[in-house]
């Protein structure tokens, strides 16, 4: 009984050393670097986004980006249509992303095709703006 015991353990420890050992073949969760805002109107922004992803190919890369406001009401959405293996970070932008007048505080959120949205979304001040212009950079 307690050689059964140890094999079972023997052998969940090597599928558990395994999986460590393959992580790093694997993507994680999409990183936002930075924001650039840019105010073209009344209300209205151009929104460029910096992105970091291990994409592996077609089953797991960055597909989307979005601004939300404090609510989590989506302001603005950008669709990634191909994985970007090659390009990383990445930068894309949105036009004409309308922020209702009061909204200052708004967030960047990033989505992967296998984990989703990530939880760490990127704060943006609007307030801070200068010039009609803002940057911000992830911590």
């Amino acid at each position: 009984m307690v050689v059964k015991k140890l094999k079972t353990t023997n052998t969940l420890l090597a599928i558990i050393l395994l999986l460590v050992a393959l992580k790093p073949a694997f993507a994680d969760e999409v990183k936002i670097l930075a924001s650039d805002f840019f105010k073209t109107g009344d209300n209205l922004w151009t929104i460029n986004v910096t992105l970091k992803h291990n994409d592996t190919g077609w089953d797991h890369y960055a597909d989307n980006w979005r601004v939300v406001d404090s609510e989590s009401n989506i302001l603005g959405e950008r669709v990634l249509y191909h994985p970007h293996i090659d390009e990383q970070p990445f930068t894309r932008g949105l036009n004409n992303v309308m922020i209702p007048e009061g909204v200052t505080i708004v967030y960047i959120e990033a989505h992967d095709k296998v984990h989703g949205w990530t939880p760490n979304q990127l704060k943006v001040d609007l307030s801070m703006s200068a010039g009609g212009r803002l940057r911000i950079e992830a911590k």
